[in-house]
């Protein structure tokens, strides 16, 4: 069995022998037995572990969890879990599908917006209701009321009603969200669409210079997906390598 020292593991990978001791420290990688004069000992399984970490850093999608979850896919098959490993490898891919949805979604909605391919409001859901169907937590959406992202309207008995024009809103600063954009930056976009803040939707967006801006984000968004969900097929290929050489 071959066996490596730290500067080796590090040229090997092409990164600085800090950042092996680093990944050690975080637990990214198996703890390494010692020698007795006290240098670590490194084998293939290490040099394989510090692969599957550059390559599932290679693109980093922040928003929704899932950059945790690819974290603990990593400390995971440190641990020799593959099959766990694995297992969160193809929920992290399922989730980019779903964000990848979302983002095309948000797309197709100003598309329509400006087309005036939307009609006129019919739905008048509760805040429950909306959070089921957006799929969006109902303290998400209270939070990004308050900050002023949507003003929604009240019946006599004092629950809220969502409009079809407030789902609409809802999916595009969604899809701003997950293309990391804080919440004062997506209520500074949406409030230079118009002087008027409480302008609706369908005006708000009649101005195509403002409305190409959300669609080059979503279709930023999209690039960046698309290729998350190609390294997360690359690592599950090495994840079933690694199982297979290592289990």
């Amino acid at each position: 069995m071959n066996t490596y020292k730290t500067a080796e593991v590090a040229a090997i990978i092409g990164i600085h022998p800090n950042t092996v001791r680093l990944y050690e420290k975080l637990k990214l990688i198996p703890k390494p037995e010692r020698r007795p004069n006290g240098y670590r000992v490194f084998t293939e399984f290490h040099i394989k572990q510090c692969k599957l970490i550059r390559l599932a850093f290679q693109v980093e999608i922040l928003q929704n969890g899932l950059r945790k979850k690819i974290v603990q896919m990593i400390t995971v098959s440190a641990t020799g879990d593959f099959d766990t490993a694995i297992a969160l490898t193809k929920s992290y891919l399922e989730q980019i599908g779903r964000e990848h949805r979302n983002a095309e979604e948000a797309i197709e909605i100003v598309k329509q917006i400006l087309s005036g391919g939307i009609g006129e409001n019919s739905s008048h859901l509760k805040r429950k209701n909306v959070s089921e169907l957006l799929d969006i937590s109902m303290d998400t959406l209270r939070n990004w009321e308050m900050n002023g992202l949507l003003t929604v309207k009240r019946k006599d008995n004092g629950y809220r009603v969502y409009t079809d024009e407030d789902i609409q809103r809802l999916k595009i600063i969604r899809a701003l969200r997950c293309a990391n954009y804080s919440l004062e930056a997506i209520l500074r976009l949406l409030q230079q669409l118009s002087k008027n803040p409480d302008i609706d939707i369908r005006t708000a967006l009649n101005t195509p210079k403002q409305t190409e801006d959300i669609i080059s984000v979503c279709d930023k968004l999209i690039v960046s997906l698309s290729a998350a969900e190609k390294n997360a097929v690359a690592i599950l290929d090495m994840l079933h390598d690694m199982k297979v050489q290592f289990s």
